[in-house]
């Protein structure tokens, strides 16, 4: 029987067959991507992350040759002499840009061009400026390919201005670029995470434009559901909440708005086991429907596709796997751009 796509170790990766072709990373956090690129055969060479914590995580389950803890501006920086010199003959660059500002809850216009922390201990920084430094280091590295990866929100309303102006960048650049809107639940993925990428090729590259077509069947939550979660808190409004929800109540929005009348709480899931997770996001509740406890860490590994083996050390499980591209997701892609592009040419 074949095993299931979420349901893997890293030292499954032994056993991938590599073609030989590379990658580095920007924003890397705990290594989705990453661990995307080496299911699909790619040898990653290095990364850059600003986090320390993250970092640690990184160094701790990839081993990377090449690891650059700093901001991207100051990677951008760095004298070409003192960088790798196999940076500069890159496959794929990879980055997924801190996305919060252009995500579709709150008011996220009027977050645009201030500075925020991505979390404590962190730099200030203007986060819709990072996808432009991304843009810097594609221009002085020069990869065959770029990947970068954002949030849906970026193809909404007045964000598409934004969209606009990063495939002009690209293109100054010598870039043909492609835009897609995809859904990690048609690729293998036990959750419904919609997120836009760019996939840019360089224009001396004689590939055509890429097709990306995913129709795997849907992975519910009874399907990768394991172990207890810890119990929601007897005395909290949670709990309370919890046990006047109806069967249509997807979240605590739905009760609020019925019982309270208000809307709050939209960010508490309530997960079926008859239904796709929601997007595991690093600051979302997730409540079993049928038992009044939260989901296990094990849940959150397998709706993220992470490896069973991955070593979180000392960080909150669900928010490494929030912040990182699904591994399985990425694998997809990058399988096509292989397919596709590198094996064709």
């Amino acid at each position: 029987m074949k095993q299931p796509s979420w349901e893997w170790k890293l030292a499954d990766l032994k056993d991938v067959p590599q073609h030989g072709h590379t990658v580095f990373s920007c924003f890397s956090c705990g290594g989705g991507s990453t661990m995307g690129y080496k299911l699909a055969g790619y040898t990653m060479l290095g990364n850059v992350e600003i986090d320390p914590q993250m970092m640690r995580i990184y160094r701790q389950n990839h081993n990377p040759p090449h690891p650059f803890l700093m901001p991207i501006q100051d990677f951008k920086n760095i004298p070409d002499a003192d960088l790798p010199p196999e940076l500069f003959n890159l496959d794929i660059l990879d980055g997924s840009p801190p996305c919060s500002v252009f995500s579709t809850a709150g008011d996220r216009e009027d977050k645009w061009g201030g500075e925020y922390a991505f979390r404590e201990g962190q730099a200030v920084q203007q986060l819709d400026d990072l996808f432009f430094e991304y843009l810097q280091v594609v221009q002085k590295l020069q990869p065959k390919v770029a990947v970068a990866e954002n949030v849906r929100g970026m193809v909404i309303g007045k964000a598409r201005g934004f969209v606009s102006m990063v495939i002009s960048r690209f293109r100054e650049m010598g870039y043909r670029v492609q835009l897609f809107l995809l859904n990690s639940a048609t690729m293998g993925v036990p959750q419904k995470r919609e997120r836009i990428f760019f996939i840019a090729v360089r224009e001396d590259m004689p590939f055509p434009p890429l097709r990306l077509d995913f129709n795997e069947q849907p992975v519910l939550y009874g399907n990768i559901r394991s172990g207890a979660g810890r119990p929601i808190t007897k005395d909290s409004l949670t709990y309370e909440r919890w046990l006047k929800k109806r069967p249509p109540d997807l979240n605590m929005g739905d009760v609020t708005e019925r019982e309270e009348g208000k809307m709050s709480n939209f960010n508490t899931i309530l997960l079926k086991d008859q239904k796709v997770a929601n997007t595991l996001a690093s600051s979302s509740v997730f409540l079993r429907d049928d038992v009044p406890e939260h989901i296990s860490d094990m849940d959150a590994i397998r709706m993220q596709t992470f490896p069973s083996d991955y070593d979180f050390m000392d960080a909150n499980v669900q928010y490494v796997c929030g912040m990182s591209v699904p591994p399985v997701m990425m694998q997809r892609i990058a399988e096509q751009i292989h397919l596709q592009w590198f094996k064709q040419n």
